[in-house]
């Protein structure tokens, strides 16, 4: 399809229809600027450029923008993700830039997709937002459209972003479009997603802004669109997703932690009881990590007066799965007649999610440095990460699990990896103590002690 790359003018407040709106986009007419090439801006920035061929990526690390621009993708194990980049910049529809007033000068459309972190008191740090919205403000004109992507505590489209943008580009707040889109996009699949697994969600600051974000997401998203009352709205949408997760992960937790004492398979209860229709109750596990889950219940707790028990004592039960953890190969050991604080301890995966290298909030990390601190010597193997460096171990490569007689094995975060290796030759002769945090494991014909969180001893 041949495509023209010079932008025809703002597209807010135009009076395009839908069709025509989607047209220009879709030939190039409409440029697209997306701040932010992580894990998740490069697959946007990379399917955008494929639909619209007219996409500039910013990213600050020189690194990245080097890498892009070289048709090579920094983003691992993503499927799909290498070979696009390569032919969007070889096609000259994707390209990247350390300079963000640049590209929002060259751009109608501006995605904005940076992380928002939490401070060190668990407080919502928009910091790199800002900083987007100042770059945005260096380049945007009367008519452009801004996307923002990256989640945020409610009202943060509507208070922050468009006064933000307006005051520091001197334009009224109403001389351009401002919508806020979640990404619902998951690791390892992230082209799927944002091409339509599921619909797209888009609430803007008026009317005119929701439509034209409708416009332009139909163009990437098979399964549809989803527009919603505003900006506000969508914002919520993106929180309410992740909040179920965590409260929901909780109740699991707080089930599993009911094992012993009921002497019941929990997963096996949950297994049956979700046979129900209206019973989805998830997975147990030593923890919850990642950049969401852990994050967002916190922006609606710290920036708003409405108490949240409900979701402070979610965070609660899921921050103490680690420490159940530890306490439960406490007892498994002394049953074996070995304390923790003379033990040596393996721990298997120290992202925060299979297959993802990810280390964020990872329960890896809180699980290692209890150990630690107990007096245990803990090592650690994780084949997606070079560098253990944050955690409280000794790092080892996989081939090196069955060099040690370890008194207990701790499998956090199942890689498939794993798979390959020899448990009848890791631990010590006699068999080790073992805590399965994800019920992956089968060991029934070894000699280990094996006790699955959610389930207790296995024999």
């Amino acid at each position: 399809m041949h495509r023209q790359t010079e932008s025809v003018g703002g597209v807010y407040g135009n009076d395009a229809t839908a069709e025509q709106v989607q047209t220009a986009f879709e030939n190039g007419t409409l440029p697209v600027a997306v701040y932010g090439l992580g894990k998740m801006g490069l697959p946007l920035a990379a399917v955008f450029a494929d639909v619209c061929g007219a996409v500039i990526g910013v990213d600050i690390d020189p690194a990245v923008v080097e890498s892009v621009n070289a048709g090579n993708c920094h983003v691992q194990r993503e499927p799909g993700l290498p070979d696009l980049v390569a032919d969007c910049v070889a096609a000259g529809e994707l390209r990247a830039t350390s300079d963000p007033a640049a590209a929002a000068a060259a751009a109608t459309v501006h995605v904005v997709i940076v992380p928002t972190p939490l401070t060190d008191t668990s407080e919502p740090d928009l910091s790199m937002l800002d900083a987007a919205i100042d770059g945005i403000a260096e380049g945007v004109a009367p008519g452009d459209l801004v996307l923002v992507e990256c989640t945020v505590p409610p009202r943060t489209t509507a208070d922050h972003v468009r006064p933000g943008i307006a005051a520091a580009a001197g334009l009224e707040t109403d001389a351009f479009g401002v919508a806020f889109c979640p990404e619902r996009t998951a690791s390892g699949r992230a082209i799927q997603d944002i091409r339509g697994a599921y619909p797209k969600v888009v609430g803007g600051v008026d009317d005119e802004s929701t439509r034209l974000a409708e416009c332009i997401y139909a163009s990437i998203n098979d399964s549809g669109v989803i527009a919603v009352a505003d900006a506000t709205t969508a914002e919520c949408v993106k929180l309410f997703e992740g909040l179920y997760r965590d409260v929901n992960i909780a109740l699991a937790n707080e089930l599993a932690t009911f094992t012993d004492e009921l002497d019941v398979d929990v997963r096996a209860a949950i297994e049956a009881a979700n046979t129900q229709p209206f019973c989805d109750i998830h997975d147990p596990g030593p923890g919850v990590g990642g950049h969401c889950i852990p994050v967002y219940p916190h922006f609606l707790i710290e920036p708003f007066d409405t108490e949240a028990p409900l979701l402070e004592t979610a965070r609660e039960v899921n921050d103490s799965m680690p420490v159940f953890t530890v306490e439960t190969l406490r007892e498994e050991l002394a049953a074996d007649g070995v304390e923790l604080a003379a033990a040596s301890v393996l721990v298997l995966g120290l992202t925060y999610r299979p297959g993802v290298e990810e280390t964020q909030t990872s329960p890896a990390r809180p699980i290692a440095e209890r150990l630690s601190a107990a007096g245990a010597d803990v090592d650690g193997i994780d084949p997606l990460l070079d560098d253990t460096a944050e955690f409280d171990l000794e790092q080892l490569p996989l081939s090196r699990a069955s060099e040690r007689d370890y008194d207990a094995i701790v499998m956090v975060t199942p890689h498939d990896e794993f798979g390959a290796l020899d448990w009848d030759s890791i631990g010590r002769p006699a068999g080790s103590v073992v805590i399965d945090g994800r019920d992956t494991l089968t060991l029934s014909d070894t000699s280990h002690r094996v006790y699955t969180v959610g389930r207790g001893p296995v024999e």
